[in-house]
């Protein structure tokens, strides 16, 4: 006789937990297994020490002598001493006129190791807590730079090792931080116009165009800028009418935008492609126009079927359902004609009715 097999079965939240078991488990042993001891010291935080390493060989007693340690450490392409230095004038000198350099010397250090979130937070712990450093525009570039490395689609990671997923929303904040420490500096008006990017990638495109105007807004002095801005704002608007069902309100916006682009820059390249992708709305508008009208038609609902068929006409009249919205009319005139009088006659006050 054969026994009937046991299936077991795990429930999702079973599951979940065991990979957070799996996790914490594999991490425990990174810890324990690992060759040099972790270490916390005040000021400095955590630190891995190398086995039989002296920490009389790396620290020394003031902060321009600490930070040249850390400075020659990171030259040598040893990142981890470097950090330990640096972390150190950080922490035990931070009103010293040397502790923006270690900041700014960590930042680099994470960069080099690829964590580049953690050298993103670095550099902004720089700028808020060192406003004065001559470092401050050059900060900005490294950080404009990181943004644009997850604008690409890099992946974020948890604790600097675990990848997750690209992530538009936080990578426009990164942006949004840049415009926010230096909105006109060199990388200023980029990162407005790369949060509107990064909108865009998650398909915001409202929200993308809250950015590209405020780039138009803010920067309408900057040669290229405004324009480049109301155009993408205008194809924002545009995608966002091409989503799932065709958007008629939201068309009307792009074909508003697209018509300022080229009214207020006559002389740009890109007018042509305006003109053309304003053709194009029209035409998916009285596209949607007449369709409606014909569901009304075929209904026998001929009032209504006229508003759209000259709705078509309003939209574009030389569109290519414009001769079609035409004929409708005409074959429709004697029904609405018919159907206007009864209303007529039917009104409070008439003559009829009197």
């Amino acid at each position: 006789m054969t026994l009937p097999r046991a299936v077991v079965t795990v429930a999702p939240m079973s599951r979940l937990r065991w990979q957070n078991f799996l996790i914490v488990f594999g991490l425990l042993g990174f810890v324990f297994n690992c060759p040099a001891p972790l270490i916390y010291r005040p000021g400095e935080g955590w630190v891995y020490e190398r086995v039989g390493e002296d920490a009389a060989s790396w620290q020394r007693g003031r902060a321009q002598d600490q930070l040249q340690v850390a400075q020659e450490a990171f030259d040598a392409g040893d990142i981890s001493r470097a950090i330990k230095a640096a972390r150190r004038v950080v922490g035990q000198w931070p009103l010293s006129d040397y502790a923006p350099d270690a900041q700014y010397l960590l930042g680099r250090c994470y960069e080099e190791k690829e964590f580049f979130e953690k050298a993103f937070k670095t550099y902004q712990e720089l700028i808020e807590t060192y406003p004065k450093s001559a470092r401050y525009s050059e900060v900005l570039e490294r950080q404009f730079q990181i943004a644009g490395r997850y604008l690409d689609g890099r992946w974020f990671r948890l604790w600097n090792y675990i990848p997750t997923l690209p992530s538009m929303e936080r990578t426009s904040k990164m942006y949004s931080q840049i415009v926010g420490n230096g909105p006109f500096s060199n990388v200023g008006p980029k990162a407005q116009m790369n949060i509107g990017a990064a909108r865009e990638k998650q398909r915001e495109y409202r929200l993308a165009v809250d950015a590209y105007i405020r780039a138009a807004d803010r920067y309408h002095d900057l040669p290229g800028v405004a324009e480049e801005a109301v155009f993408k704002a205008a194809q924002a608007w545009h995608k966002q009418a091409n989503e799932a069902e065709y958007d008629q309100s939201t068309a009307g916006e792009a074909i508003n935008t697209y018509t300022d682009f080229t009214l207020l820059f006559p002389q740009d390249p890109r007018v042509s492609e305006a003109r053309q992708a304003v053709r194009d709305l029209r035409n998916e508008q009285a596209s949607g126009a007449f369709t409606t009208a014909q569901y009304y038609e075929k209904r026998r609902r001929w009032l209504a079927a006229e508003i759209y068929y000259n709705e078509v006409l309003l939209r574009d009249p030389e569109s290519e359902f414009a001769e079609a919205a035409r004929q409708r009319l005409a074959e429709l005139k004697p029904h609405t004609t018919l159907l206007k009088q009864e209303q007529q006659a039917s009104a409070p006050g008439s003559a009829q009715s009197n």
